[in-house]
């Protein structure tokens, strides 16, 4: 069962202009970090002035121009609050490749997989609301500077490839599968947390490798909400799954699911197959949704990428998915909807 939870108010206090970024990063589709999991779990929670600053963020507009907010955090329950940072990615295939490529319209054009879509930059996103897609911040930002793709960031989209001019109502019976193609929004402004531009993104960056783009028009396709990520002993089977267009397999989303072997506040760290280009992609649950008696998925973390670590002189190697947090639910809520008052429920 989802489970309930009473969600912060982040506010945005103050905006400020900046100078106009340079775009001069490369789009790099790995992050690799030396802070594993129990060097995550014992570094120190960060104070309460540290949090806001890492949700405060930054806004990138379609015409070059930048701002960066303020915000304040209010608990109006009796909820706590904490969040903490540290670490990054890359991906890696774990013996038997266990990922799933997505073919035919009747399953690429169907819900949950309709909702992932590629970035220009190489990239993949979910969406998340009419005109709203949730992304990896690394696939934008290095953590230093704004990627050479970021200013002309488009959305893509997969759609049939009809042949000759035909419109599609009689090829689905042939037995290769229909070629797609990806039709392409362009992004209105982009929201990326200042908890990732530290200048060091490649460590202490890693819990807040997420960003939410906006589209110049509505995608008009159904979208996955978001969900605060319940601990790990409450997922279905203890796993997750997500699909995202990796570089291994051009033109194909490819979906998997695996069991979540550890977990801090803010990450989770599993062994699903991936390659680079699945960075960014909502990583859900289905759960049961008591309020409406219905089955339904969230998006509860965001796939970052692959990572060795060092554990007792044996390296090993996990992927990291970024934690939705009640924190991070209520910021990435207020980005969408822009009013609190239905961000109270994650």
């Amino acid at each position: 069962t989802w489970p309930s939870y009473r969600v912060p108010v982040i506010l945005p206090q103050s905006t400020l202009n900046l100078d106009k970024p340079q775009f001069d990063a490369e789009a790099r589709l790995e992050v690799v970090s030396p802070c594993g999991p129990a060097c995550h779990k014992s570094s120190p929670l960060p104070t309460y002035e540290e949090v806001k600053n890492y949700l405060s963020y930054e806004t990138l507009y379609a015409n070059g121009s930048l701002t960066e907010t303020e915000v304040g955090i209010y608990i109006l329950s009796n909820s706590g609050d904490g969040s903490q940072g540290k670490s990054r990615t890359k991906r890696q295939i774990y013996g038997y490749d266990s990922r799933f490529s997505i073919f035919g319209k009747d399953f690429l054009l169907n819900y949950p997989f309709s909702t992932s879509v590629k970035l220009s930059t190489g990239c993949t996103g979910t969406l998340v609301a009419e005109k709203h897609v949730l992304t990896a911040a690394h696939c934008i930002h290095d953590g230093k500077s704004y990627v050479k793709g970021a200013q002309k960031l488009r959305v893509g989209f997969l759609k049939p490839k009809l042949k000759d001019g035909s419109k599609g109502a009689n090829i689905t019976n042939s037995a290769m599968p229909e070629k797609m193609k990806f039709q392409w929004i362009r992004v209105k402004r982009t929201h990326v947390p200042k908890g990732w531009i530290k200048g060091n993104a490649n460590d202490i960056g890693m819990d807040y490798d997420y960003a939410l783009l906006e589209l110049k028009k509505p995608h008009k396709r159904k979208f996955m909400k978001i969900g605060v990520s319940p601990p790990a002993r409450h997922l279905p089977g203890g796993r997750i799954h997500f699909s995202g267009y990796d570089n291994d397999r051009p033109g194909n989303l490819v979906y998997r699911f695996c069991d979540v072997k550890d977990e801090t506040y803010d990450l989770l760290y599993q062994q699903c197959d991936a390659q680079p280009g699945a960075s960014g992609s909502g990583v859900y649950v289905r759960m049961w949704k008591r309020q409406n008696h219905k089955w339904e998925r969230k998006i509860i973390g965001i796939f970052s990428g692959h990572q060795w670590v060092d554990m007792n002189g044996t390296p090993q190697d996990f992927n990291v998915a970024v934690r939705i947090t009640p924190l991070k639910y209520a910021q990435i809520c207020y980005w969408i909807k822009g009013n609190y008052l239905d961000c109270r429920e994650g």
